[in-house]
């Protein structure tokens, strides 16, 4: 990037700045431009600098932009920035009330012209503050010149915005788009050696006698072939035990749907509790995702309402976890922790579990909070036990969770404590 090119723009060095001096404008303006966006920014400013204004505002806009509405503003705030009035940043709230200050968005603001410009063309900010060729179809110098080209618009799809939106921030349509792209996910467990074995060219594999003995009776008594075998690998099992409470019911529709796509296609073992513990895997394997949670609602009757946890995991322990189904098993807890029993109790039964599963992981989708801290008394005494803890609130934090998953014990394995996991938040 060069001040030769950019006016007002700031040199390689200070791409940070830039970013976020942009996206606080933006935010002012009544973009929803979130910090993570101008990091965003600043690294792509970083790897690929623009040469001239109009590779910036396309950088900007491609970053910043996640909708069709922004377009005006963000036109507005960039020409404001680097069109000669940096530091005259327009902040809607200075002309709240005033009836003559002309709005944000004119009429057909929303739509990207896609020809020579017309009087009936009005936007925020004047067209010669904005850098040549912003508006899809023009050149900049020959502005009436030759046919008009189809406009191309480069923002963010719908569902990439959906993807780093919490669950309880969602609508109920936008809830269903989700829900239909959870089911897709596919979680998978790490493999270990199973009783079976099959034949290996490997010497170093274990002999074995009974085919070895096979093969010399067809061939006479003296074996001519030593022959070799190995275990089979054959994927851990995965156990799903998600709180349906009160509490939890903003992420309950969506934690739903990733038990019935794993009970469908991965063959794992699904649970809900609330009150009581509830198996659903019979339920939710059907392939149909409309039937299984239909099917799964008729059979839970302690739908939102309190948690016992404690007394939920004993259930499972006691009733199917020591006859083999946890032994080890992944086995995957969402809750928030909120719970009614003793602490003393919930972790109690986490230790029983933790002898029987080969990992523990946990998804809380209240640890995305910036102040969070897990004190609540069901998850302080459950934390020390589990190999992962991660939020899971959204689409995207959904692939933290399948990392989490399928990676082997020897990847972060080890129970951590309250006190381990502040620190690590602090750092």
């Amino acid at each position: 990037m060069t001040e030769r090119g950019i006016r007002g723009a700031a040199r390689p060095a200070d791409t940070a700045a830039l970013s976020a001096g942009l996206t606080t404008a933006l935010r002012r303006a009544g973009v929803p431009a979130s910090p993570d966006r101008a990091g965003r920014l600043a690294e792509a400013l970083r790897l690929l600098p623009p040469a001239d204004r109009t590779t910036l505002y396309w950088a900007c806009r491609v970053v910043l932009v996640s909708d069709r509405e922004q377009l005006p503003v963000f036109d507005a705030v960039f020409a404001a920035v680097f069109g000669g009035a940096a530091g005259l940043i327009p902040d809607p709230a200075d002309h709240r009330g005033d009836p003559n200050h002309p709005p944000w968005s004119g009429q057909g603001a929303a739509e990207r012209p896609t020809g020579a410009s017309s009087p009936s063309d009005h936007r925020p900010a004047p067209e010669a503050a904005l850098p040549p060729g912003m508006f899809p179809g023009r050149d900049g110098a020959g502005a009436g010149e030759g046919p008009p080209r189809e406009s191309v618009l480069l923002m963010a799809s719908g569902q990439e915005r959906l993807h780093q939106t919490s669950f309880a921030e969602m609508t109920d349509a936008e809830t269903a788009v989700v829900r239909q792209l959870v089911r897709r996910i596919v979680l998978s467990t790490p493999v270990r050696d199973s009783r079976r074995t099959r034949r290996s060219a490997r010497s170093s594999s274990r002999l074995d006698i009974r085919r070895t003995a096979r093969t010399a009776r067809r061939n006479g008594p003296d074996a001519i072939r030593l022959v070799f075998a190995q275990r089979r690998p054959k994927p851990r099992r995965l156990v799903l035990l998600c709180d349906v409470s009160g509490s939890m019911e903003s992420y309950t529709r969506v934690f739903l749907s990733l038990l019935q796509g794993a009970a469908a296609g991965a063959r794992a073992e699904a649970f809900v509790f609330s009150t009581r513990l509830t198996r659903l895997t019979r339920q939710l394997a059907v392939r149909d995702p409309d039937t299984a949670l239909a099917r799964a609602a008729a059979e839970v009757r302690d739908w939102a309402g309190g948690t016992r946890l404690a007394e939920s995991l004993h259930r499972f322990i006691d009733d199917y976890g020591r006859q083999g189904m946890a032994r080890g098993a992944v086995v995957v807890v969402m809750s928030d922790g909120w719970a009614q029993d003793d602490p003393a109790e919930v972790a109690a039964q986490m230790q029983r579990l933790r002898r029987l599963a080969y990992r523990i992981i946990w998804i809380n989708p209240r640890k995305v909070a910036v102040d969070y801290q897990p004190l609540a008394g069901g998850m302080a005494a459950a934390l020390p036990y589990c190999d992962a803890f991660v939020s899971g609130h959204s689409y995207a934090a959904l692939s933290e969770v399948a990392a989490a998953i399928r990676s082997d014990r020897s990847q972060g394995s080890g129970p951590r404590t309250t006190n381990q996991f502040t620190r690590q938040r602090t750092r």
